[in-house]
């Protein structure tokens, strides 16, 4: 099998960056004269980042980072890719590279979970009096997720803290074990299980991407697929068995395809098959498909008739597949 002409990266690494706005210029600067694209934060509490490039590029970045003493050991997850996975390089300073919007914000350099290798992960997550909680949005677990695991009803990262302590009962007296995609989430937010008083508290080291490429559990109990915050969307994790977790949104079939509402004031992540996309307009609800900024029907050209037919086959599908 040849391998790809590109590669994508995700890394992060928390360490004290002093001036935060001064490294991002600087870095973009750096990332830009290498041929980068992607998506870098940065933050006095370090740098969080996924960019995609040529070999020769991405092999330039790493080197690049890790000359410097503060990223010397630094670990990158490297996918390869046949081209590049964003369109633009974007590289932002910000206040927390993990927002968890927390009155007194855990440093995972001194508080944190215990770290579980895939194989510890996979054995640990099937012994008794075991939680397995999803640190990830509702739309990733969606997609694909540890079988068993708890799905947390939120949107944004920053409400787990309050989700977790309405929730709290399910949770006491138990090993609580946590995951997310790369395992920068993780290293707070299992840091502030322990700070919250949870007594035995892991979490998988690397994340969903290094479980799936283990050479012993091979992403064994994991379902679905891995939603990833690049233009692939969703990559694959087990190696042994595929379990289409993933329902559309329109019809309920099973599906692992993501897109984003048309209405761009509501950009919501949803799956959908793609002859449901172009039936219900890439629109998540009827008020996203009416509303006047829609970008499906600018981009489509509509005219009213053709969108009254739209809404006419809308309608004759609903009633087929008992969908509201």
């Amino acid at each position: 099998m040849e391998k790809g002409t590109h590669r994508i990266l995700l890394y992060y690494k928390y360490v004290t960056i002093e001036d935060p706005e001064t490294f991002a210029a600087e870095h973009l600067k750096s990332c830009k004269e290498i041929g980068l694209k992607g998506r870098i934060l940065v933050g006095t509490e370090g740098i969080n980042g996924t960019c995609s490039g040529t070999v020769e590029q991405t092999d330039a970045y790493m080197n690049m980072l890790q000359s410097d003493d503060r990223f010397k050991d630094i670990v990158f997850k490297i996918d390869e890719a046949d081209g590049h996975a964003f369109k633009k390089m974007h590289v932002r300073a910000r206040e927390e590279i993990v927002n968890m919007s927390l009155e007194d914000d855990v440093n995972p350099n001194e508080l944190t979970g215990k770290y579980l290798s895939p194989e510890e992960f996979f054995k640990q997550m099937q012994e008794e009096d075991t939680v397995v909680i999803d640190a990830r949005n509702d739309y990733e677990f969606d997609v694909g997720h540890f079988r068993g695991a708890i799905r947390p009803d939120i949107a944004n990262f920053r409400d787990l803290p309050q989700w977790i302590r309405d929730n709290k009962e399910q949770f006491e007296g138990k090993k609580v074990l946590t995951y997310c995609t790369g395992g920068i989430r993780c290293e707070k937010f299992s840091g502030w299980l322990v700070r919250e008083g949870f007594e035995d508290v892991g979490q998988l080291h690397g994340g969903i991407v290094t479980y799936g490429k283990d050479p012993v559990v091979k992403g064994e109990l994991w379902d679905g697929q891995c939603y990833v915050f690049d233009e692939r969307l969703v990559v694959p994790v087990n190696q042994v068995e595929h379990v289409i977790v993933g329902r559309d949104h329109f019809d309920g079939e099973p599906c692992e395809r993501y897109v984003n509402c048309a209405n761009p004031i509501c950009n919501a992540q949803i799956i959908c098959s793609e002859e449901n996309e172009h039936l219900y307009m890439r629109s998540c609800t009827d008020e996203c498909r009416v509303h006047p900024r829609n970008r499906y029907f600018i981009e489509h050209d509509m005219t009213v008739a053709e969108y009254d037919e739209r809404m006419e086959a809308i309608e004759k599908h609903r009633n087929e597949t008992h969908v509201s």
